[in-house]
Formats: structure tokens, sequence, C-alpha cells
């Protein structure tokens, strides 16, 4: 799905954005410890963490709504509290709830909002884009949850931004909708666009993001490619599956085992830092046991089981 043919290149070729010990606390709290990290121009970069970890403060940072404590952060080149006009006519916002009037229609929310922006993209190439050119004359009130995402999608492109926040950008969607969308997502990238994606849904990152930092009490545990998170770690997951339930303390005092979580009685997931080790300790024990194993393998996990290894908390809390 292409872009509409206004789209820009970006005009920078430092870091689209740097945070260099960034450091936030409210009521004495601190929200934000010593975080830094950089994203490159084009990057399509994903911050994930469970809730109350710091990344919708850093975000608002990042925008230029909220003041650091200590700390430099630079988006677009600029301070985002000091340069702040001048950097929101380079961005993009894609908020959860748009917060658009109830009775006016989608082609007047990007009419209007286009009316803000100097060479603004055209609002009847985006209705296309996003697939709301049948929805261009219902008012807002009556548009369904993923109608409403996309119409904020469209908002958030309608200045050509160079940078692009986009928070839980499917949320709402069907399938095919959501589908449509991760294609938005990248024909940005392939634009030059930088995208700032903050997600529930760790497919959506594993999928689209260059590289994910992951963060938990306001500081960055885990920062790399989805392929380094997940197959660069030294731990290995074995799987296996047997046809009756079995004792997790019993697989989990292993010599080689770290932990165990049962999918579902009779199947199961043991992390060690020894795989050859454990499975020949797991044999020895089904056998002991008269178990015969339906499945037996190992790899590494997906990106939420690096997740919860590292936070030990659902990505929703």
């Amino acid at each position: 799905m292409a872009l509409p043919a206004t789209t820009t290149a970006p005009t920078i070729t430092s870091p689209a954005i740097s945070v260099q010990h960034l450091t936030k606390s409210y009521s004495g709290r601190e929200v934000v410890r010593d975080l830094s990290f950089e994203v490159g121009v084009g990057e399509i970069f994903a911050l994930l963490g469970p809730n109350g970890a710091g990344k919708t403060t850093t975000i608002e940072i990042l925008e230029g709504y909220r003041a650091p404590d200590s700390g430099t952060v630079r988006v677009l080149g600029l301070d985002p509290r000091r340069q702040g006009d001048e950097l929101h006519r380079r961005i993009g916002l894609m908020l959860q709830q748009g917060g658009f009037y109830p009775t006016i229609t989608s082609l007047e929310v990007l009419r209007l909002f286009a009316s803000f922006y100097e060479k603004p993209a055209d609002p009847d190439a985006l209705l296309d884009l996003v697939g709301l050119r049948d929805a261009a004359r219902t008012r807002y009130r009556r548009l369904s949850g993923g109608q409403k995402q996309r119409l904020s999608l469209a908002v958030a492109l309608v200045g050509q931004p160079e940078l692009v926040f986009l928070d839980e950008p499917t949320a709402g969607m069907d399938p095919q909708a959501r589908h449509a969308t991760w294609d938005i997502v990248r024909s940005l990238k392939e634009h030059g666009v930088t995208v700032i994606l903050t997600t529930h849904l760790i497919d959506e990152a594993e999928r689209l993001a260059d590289r994910v930092a992951i963060i938990d009490a306001g500081q960055l545990i885990a920062l790399g490619t989805p392929g380094e998170l997940t197959g660069g770690d030294a731990t290995s997951d074995v799987w296996l599956t047997v046809s009756e339930a079995l004792d997790s303390s019993a697989l989990a005092g292993l010599p080689s085992a770290k932990s165990v979580r049962a999918q579902r009685p009779g199947q199961y997931v043991v992390q060690t830092d020894a795989a050859l080790d454990l499975l020949v300790e797991l044999a020895g024990w089904l056998r002991a046991q008269g178990i015969v194993p339906r499945e037996l393998r190992v790899g590494h996990g997906s990106l939420e089981d690096v997740f919860l290894r590292l936070t030990g908390k659902e990505l929703r809390e």
C-alpha cells in the first residue's frame, strides 16, 4: 500500500531520536531511571514494557509534553521543550483516543488538520490509504472502533511527518484492517519516515520493528532486533508435550532446568542454559516415569517469551 505521492524524505542524517541519561520523577518516585537509547532515521522502533514501566512518560518527554528532570533528549535534532513549535510541525501523533468532535465527518477531520500545515498530504488520498473512502461523510461518533483508529492514523500522516508516534495503532481493528495498517507502517519506512511504536501486541512489534527496546521500572533492560532478542539469548526453551499432566515442580527440579511454564495440562516449556544436558536429564526422568513424549523440541522463544523472562510480567497488567 503506497503513501500519497506528496510524502517527502526526512531532512536529517543524525539519529532521529537521541536519549541520554533521561530521568523523571513524580512526587519523589523515579519513573524513568538513567534511560539512554538512539533511534536511526527511517527505523521502526518499538518500545515495550509492562504497565507502569515508564514508557508513556518517556514518549511524552520525546513529544515535548513533559520536561525531564535530568538528561538530554533530542528529536530530529531539536530540544522537544525549547523547540516544540518547530518539532510539532515535523512529527505526527496517533493516539488511542482521537478526541475529535462527535459530529464531524472523516473528511472534515482531515481537511481541518490539513489546514494547520503549509504542505499537507491530500485528505482524499489519505482516506483511500487507510481504507475510509466509504466513510468519508460518516460522522465520527458513528465510526466503529477500528475506523476511528484508521482515521487517527490518517491524521498522524496529514502533515507529511518525518517521524510518527504510533500508540496502539491497530487496537480495535479486525484482522484485515490490522494487516493493512502494518503495510502502511512498512510504507512509511520505505519513504524514510521514522516510526516509534508502542503496542500491547508483542507479535505486532516482532513483525514490524527493526529494533525493540524493553523497559521495566523506568530502566532499559533489553535492546536489539527481534532476532537478536530471541535468537541471541543464551537461554533455550525445551517444549515438552505428553498425554497427561505432569508435576511441574519435578520438572523444575532437574539439574539443568532454570524454570518451567505450564502452557496447559500436558504442555510445558522448560528454560535452560544447557539444552543438551537438560535433554539427557529429561529423557531419563520420562523413562523412569514410563512416559513417552508426544513432542520434544528445543529452540529459542518468541519475543513474548523474552519479555516475560526479563520482566516477569504480562504486557497487560
